[in-house]
C-alpha cells in the first residue's frame, strides 16, 4: 500500500528561506498572503490530500472511468471528494476576488499543485484543467462571458477543458477542420470532432465548458486562420440558471496506460452552440496562454510522481532485509542487512531526492516570478513574464522527464515488488509517462526552446536566466565554503553558453542542427537549472548545518547538494559533447535503412 507525506519542511525551506517568499505581502494584491496564513494553507492542503485524496489513488487507477450511453462515470469516491475540494475552496486559490476565488500567490498554489499529484494525479486533472480554461477566458474573454461563467468555474460548480486535437493533428494545429459557422444572434455553430480531451466528459459538475479550436468561413489556412470558442455541455440562461443540452457528446472514452481515473475523451460537435473568445482568427494566442500554464502545471505532475516515489522507495529500503553490507554487518542483531546499506540504492534514492528537492525549488523560482505580475514596476512585470516565458518549456521538459527516471528508479528499489501492483511503485511510472507526451511532447517543448525562446529579439529572453546565474557565480567565487558547489556550476554553466552560441549560429546555417540538439540543449539547461538552485541551497543550508540542526535538515540538503554536484551534473559533459558533434549522423542516415 502506498503511502505519502507532504513534504511541508522542504516546501517551507524553498519558499521562505530560499525564495524569501515573506516579501510576497509586499505586492500589490497579496497583502493578506502572510507566512501565518500561507502555513495553514499547506497544512490544510496536506490534510486533504493524504486522508482524502491518495486513498483513491489506486482504486481510481484498477476501476477508471466508466463510459455508457454517451455518460461517463468516475471511480466510486471520485464525486464526493470532488465535491469536498471545492466545499473547502481549493478550485479558486489563485482566481481574481472578483469572480469569488481568494486571489493567492501562483507560488502557493504550485506547492499545492505538487501534493495533489503526488497523492492522486488522475484526480488532479479535473481541477487542473478548469484551472486552464479560467486562466485563459479571464485573460481574453469579454465581460459579459467572464461573469457568465468564471464564477462558477471558480467555485468548481461547472469544470472546463481545451479542446485542441483532432485526429489528424496534434502538435500541428494548422490542420484543425473543425468550423464555426456565425450565426444570426451573435453566437456560433460550432462542428467537428476532437480527441484527447482531458475531463472532456463526466459526472462531477453540473455544467462542463468546452473552450475549442475551429474554424471561420473566411479563416486564413494555416495556424493563423484558428479561433478560439466557448462551447458549454449546457446552454445557460441570462439568469444563469442551466438550460438546454448543447449539441456537443462524448463518444468513447480512451483505455490507457496511465491516470486511469481520468476521463480522456473523444468530442463530438454538431452545430453546437459557441461564442467567441478573443478575436477572429486569433484563437492560439488565447489558447496559449492556456496551454503555457497548463505546461508549468504539467511540469509539476513530474514532481508531484518523484517526491511520492521517493518516498514509497525510502520505506521500503529501510525495510528491506537483503545481504550485508559491503564493508560488514551494520545490523548483526538482524538475519540480514536492510537494503539501504547498499550502495547501488544509496544512489538510487539520493537520485531521486535530488531530483525532486531540486526541480521543487525550480518550479518555486518560475511561480515567483508568475507572482511579478502584481509589480508596480511595468519593467519588473516584463521581465518576469520574458523570465516564464523561456523556463516554461524547461519546466514542463524537464521535470516531466527526470519524475519519470526517479518513478522508474522507485520500482527498481523495490525489485520484483515494485512490478506488481500491490506497493502502488508501478503505477507511478504509468501515470508519469503521459507527462512527457501532453500539452506538447518534450521534444516540442526543445523545439520551442531553441526555435522560438533562444532567438527571440536577438538573445532577449536567454538574458533573464544568463545574468542572474553569471553574477550569482561571479560573486561566490571568492569564497571558499562554496567552492565544491560554485566550481561545477560554473563549469555546467560554461558549457551551456559554448552550446548556445553552436546551437545558434549552425542553427541560422541549417536548422536540423538546431532540431538534432533542442533535446540534450534542453536538458543541459535544466541540469544548469537545477545547479544554480542546489548552490543557493547549499548556500542556505551550510550556516544553519553548524547551529541549531536538531533534525538534520540542514546537513542533509548539504549532502543532497554534494551528491547533485558530484554524480548528477557531469552529465553536462556528455550532453555537450553530443550537441557540439553536430546533425549528420542523425539526419545522413538514409531513410530507407530504417
Amino acid at each position: 500500500m502506498a503511502s505519502y507525506k507532504a513534504p511541508l519542511r522542504d516546501m517551507r525551506f524553498v519558499l521562505f528561506e530560499l525564495m524569501d517568499g515573506e516579501d510576497i505581502a509586499t505586492l500589490p494584491g497579496y497583502e493578506e498572503a502572510t507566512r501565518d496564513l500561507i502555513d495553514s494553507i499547506l497544512e490544510e492542503a496536506a490534510r486533504f490530500c493524504e486522508e482524502v485524496l491518495l486513498p483513491l489513488n489506486r482504486s481510481g487507477d484498477e476501476e477508471g472511468c466508466v463510459f455508457e450511453n454517451g455518460v461517463v462515470r468516475t471511480p466510486k469516491g471520485f464525486p464526493e471528494a470532488y465535491k469536498a475540494f471545492c466545499e473547502a475552496g481549493w478550485p479558486g486559490i489563485t482566481a481574481s476576488p472578483e469572480f469569488g476565488g481568494q486571489g493567492l500567490p501562483k507560488v502557493v498554489n504550485g506547492l499545492i499543485e505538487e501534493m495533489i499529484c503526488s497523492s492522486n494525479l488522475s484526480f488532479g486533472l479535473y481541477p487542473g484543467l478548469s484551472h486552464g480554461a479560467y486562466v485563459a477566458l479571464e485573460s481574453h474573454g469579454s465581460k459579459e462571458l467572464k461573469d457568465k461563467y468564471l464564477p462558477k468555474l471558480v467555485d468548481g460548480i461547472w469544470s472546463g477543458t481545451m479542446c485542441l486535437t483532432e485526429p489528424q493533428c496534434g502538435t500541428d494545429l494548422g490542420l484543425c477542420r473543425t468550423k464555426a459557422v456565425p450565426a444570426e444572434d451573435g453566437s456560433y455553430r460550432i462542428t467537428g470532432t476532437k480527441i484527447f480531451i482531458s475531463a472532456g466528459e463526466h459526472d462531477l459538475t453540473d455544467n462542463i465548458i468546452h473552450l475549442v479550436l475551429a474554424r471561420l468561413p473566411d479563416a486564413p489556412k494555416g495556424i493563423k486562420g484558428i479561433s478560439l470558442f466557448l462551447v458549454p455541455k449546457f446552454l445557460v440562461h441570462d439568469d444563469n440558471d442551466l438550460g438546454a443540452r448543447n449539441s456537443v457528446s462524448c463518444g468513447s472514452i480512451e483505455h490507457k496506460m496511465g491516470i486511469k481515473a481520468s476521463a480522456t475523451c473523444v468530442m463530438n460537435f454538431d452545430e453546437a452552440v459557441g461564442w467567441l473568445v478573443g478575436e477572429p482568427h486569433k484563437g492560439m494566442r488565447a489558447m496559449f496562454t492556456m496551454m503555457n500554464t497548463e505546461r508549468l502545471a504539467v511540469g509539476l505532475q513530474g514532481l508531484g510522481i518523484a517526491e511520492v516515489s521517493y518516498q514509497g522507495a525510502v520505506a521500503y529500503a529501510r525495510e528491506r532485509l537483503q545481504g550485508r553490507s559491503l564493508t560488514g554487518a551494520k545490523y548483526p542483531e538482524k538475519p540480514a542487512d536492510p537494503i539501504i546499506v547498499h550502495p547501488d540504492i544509496r544512489r538510487m534514492l539520493l537520485t531521486q531526492r535530488a531530483y525532486a528537492e531540486g526541480c521543487r525549488a525550480l518550479g518555486a523560482w518560475v511561480a515567483r516570478h508568475l507572482d511579478l505580475h502584481h509589480h508596480p514596476d511595468a519593467t519588473m512585470r516584463q521581465q518576469a513574464e520574458e523570465f516564464v516565458s523561456l523556463m516554461t518549456p524547461v519546466v514542463k521538459a524537464l521535470l516531466t522527464d527526470l519524475g519519470s527516471e526517479a518513478a522508474n528508479l522507485g520500482v527498481q528499489v523495490f525489485g520484483g515488488h515494485g512490478y506488481i501492483r500491490e506497493h502502488g511503485m508501478e503505477q507511478y511510472v504509468r501515470d508519469a509517462r503521459i507527462a512527457q507526451i501532453y500539452e506538447g511532447t518534450n521534444g516540442v517543448q526543445a523545439l520551442d526552446l531553441v526555435g522560438r525562446k533562444m532567438p527571440a529579439d536577438m538573445g532577449r529572453l536567454l538574458r533573464r536566466f544568463f545574468h542572474p546565474v553569471s553574477n550569482y557565480i561571479e560573486e561566490k567565487a571568492s569564497q571558499a565554503a562554496l567552492t565544491e558547489f560554485v566550481d561545477p556550476l560554473g563549469k555546467a554553466f560554461t558549457r551551456l553558453q559554448q552550446a548556445t552560441i553552436k546551437v545558434a549560429q549552425a542553427g541560422l546555417r541549417n536548422p536540423d542542427e538546431a532540431g538534432a540538439a533542442a533535446t540534450e540543449y534542453l536538458r543541459l539547461f535544466g541540469l544548469t537549472a537545477l545547479a544554480y538552485l542546489w548552490a543557493r541551497m547549499a548556500e542556505v543550508s551550510l550556516p544553519k548545518a553548524e547551529r541549531d540542526d536538531v533534525q538534520g535538515f540542514y546537513a542533509a540538503k548539504v549532502a543532497t547538494a554534494r551528491f547533485f554536484m558530484q554524480r548528477l551534473l557531469p552529465q553536462t559533459g556528455a550532453l555537450f559533447s553530443s550537441i557540439m558533434a553536430g546533425s549528420k549522423s542523425t539526419m545522413a542516415f538514409d531513410e530507407a535503412a530504417f
